[in-house]
Parts: structure tokens; sequence; C-alpha cells
């Protein structure tokens, strides 16, 4: 169902995006080679319920810990664990958080220490790519406006666009209507309506886009074992634009 937020439910998400947005800040200073990926998600989840919120993720749907943690070639949904990071990696940090009864999510791919000009590129054109997709995004502009520009932009560097996850619409859940995917054609999909809050989400891949699902139903990571970004954002959508709620 898609939901066109109030006011009220917009202001509501204002505050959210905050909280969601500082404790990625906060997880950037934290993360450093030797802490595991538990430790990380144990940092978060105090965070932000220090701040009043709770962390949308944990329980949903079984999911048991507050943050996704991804590590080199896991795109997605990687369970925090006994994982050590180390210098070189980049640590993609994906985090839904509920205040006030609404939702916002927002995903960064930290770059640890010592890491390569391959691996830098990737991230940097990853974050790229979520801007270049809502540069002339509004209501009435389409999901396929979107995609297309992120797809694009992404592969014009060589890198792979995942095509088997996506964005959404977010705000009185946690996965709301529209699918907002990274990849496809300018002008199709449905419209996009003032009031509605979105989280758009390029996922980018150094190699393939063919992704895989691990035995424990959550891990996502790339068939070829190349490394992967993910840079995620919940928009506002205005009549002349958008407003970013977690940045």
């Amino acid at each position: 169902m898609v939901y066109v937020k109030t006011e009220k439910q917009i202001q509501a998400m204002r505050e959210c995006g905050k909280i969601l947005r500082d404790t990625l800040l906060k997880a950037q200073e934290f993360i450093k080679p030797g802490v595991t990926t538990k430790e990380i998600d144990k940092f978060c989840h105090r965070y932000i319920v220090s701040r009043g919120g709770k962390p949308s993720c944990l329980g949903y749907m079984g999911y048991p810990a507050a943050t996704c943690i991804s590590v080199n070639e896991v795109v997605v949904h990687g369970i925090p664990d006994d994982t050590v990071i180390e210098d070189g990696d980049i640590v993609s940090v994906d985090i839904v958080v509920f205040y006030k009864g609404v939702h916002t999510d927002a995903a960064r791919t930290f770059c640890v220490g010592n890491v390569s000009p391959e691996k830098r590129k990737l991230v940097k054109v990853t974050e790229e790519s979520f801007f270049e997709g809502i540069k002339h995004i509004k209501a009435g502009s389409r999901v396929g406006d979107i995609g297309s520009v992120v797809q694009k932009y992404a592969e014009s560097f060589g890198f792979g666009v995942v095509r088997d996850l996506q964005g959404h619409g977010v705000g009185c859940e946690i996965h709301e209507d529209p699918g907002i995917p990274n990849f496809g054609k300018a002008g199709t999909g449905e419209f996009l309506k003032e009031g509605m809050t979105i989280a758009v989400e390029p996922m980018i891949t150094m190699g393939t886009f063919e992704v895989s699902v691990a035995e424990d139903g959550w891990t996502v990571f790339t068939d070829d074992g190349q490394p992967s970004a993910h840079y995620e954002n919940t928009l506002l959508i205005t009549k002349d634009g958008v407003e970013i709620l977690t940045l």
C-alpha cells in the first residue's frame, strides 16, 4: 500500500531521520580494525535507544539484530556476529529507526583504514549514483526515472547494479509500496506523489550484478565474490523536488 503522509507524520519522520543520521555518524567514528560486527550492532542499538528511538529491524520477520552490517562482498542484510573488521575492509551499515510511530531507513558504506583505490571508487560512485538518481525527481516523476539514472551512472564506471533488491516506500511501515528499482527505463513505473516518503538505495558491485542468499536466509552476497557498496536515504517527495530526511 502507498501511504501519503500527513504533516504530523512528516514532522515525526524528520525527527526520526535525525536520530538515524546521527547514529550512522557515530557508527563511522566507532568502526575501526579490530572491532566485530556484533560490537558495532550493540553500539548502534544503545545509541538509538539513548535518543528515544527503537531499532525497527530487531525481530522484523525474525531478524536477530538491530542493524544489518555487510562487509566487502556482502551486499546487504549481513547479520552481526564475531566477524572482526580488518584494515582495508569496506563496511556497509543499514539501519531502520522507529520513533513517534514512524520509520526511517538509511545506509552508508564506510572505508576502514587502508582501503584500495578500486574499493574507494566503488564506494564513491555508489553514493554519487544516489544523488544523480534523485537530482530531478519531484511530485509527478515516475519510479523508473530514478532507477534509469542510477543504472546509467554506475554502469558508466563499469560497475554492476544489483537487480534482485530494491528501494521502497517507508514510514508507516518498514516496507511500503512502491518498489524503487535501481535500474530500468525513465518514464515507467508508478507516479510519485507529494507527501510520499521513499527509501532510495543503490547497491552497486565491482563485478557482476548477480547475487545469492546465504543459508541463514538473510545475508546477500555477490556471486563472483567482488566487493559491493550500499548508500541509502529516506526521502520526502515534494511539489518541487525532494527533502532528504536522513542526511
